[in-house]
């Protein structure tokens, strides 16, 4: 396992930050990040095993029907 000083210095490497408190930051904001896309990919995937998204499958039901110039 790694320490955290190993940690802490990969992790400000990824995020291009010089500090440890500006490091531990940036990692909390990211894992917020991840988790929020996290829900929303579950989300969408929910939606898509509903059919939500079957429409898209008939291109006549979603295209313009405007006239081409």
């Amino acid at each position: 396992m790694e320490d955290r000083d190993d940690a802490l210095s990969d992790a400000a490497s990824t995020l291009g930050t010089t500090t440890e408190q500006d490091t531990v930051n940036a990692a909390l904001f990211e894992v917020a990040k991840r988790r929020r896309r996290l829900i929303a990919l579950e989300e969408l995937a929910t939606m898509g095993e509903r059919g939500d998204f079957d429409i898209l499958l008939d291109k006549g039901s979603y295209r313009s029907t405007w006239p081409r110039a």
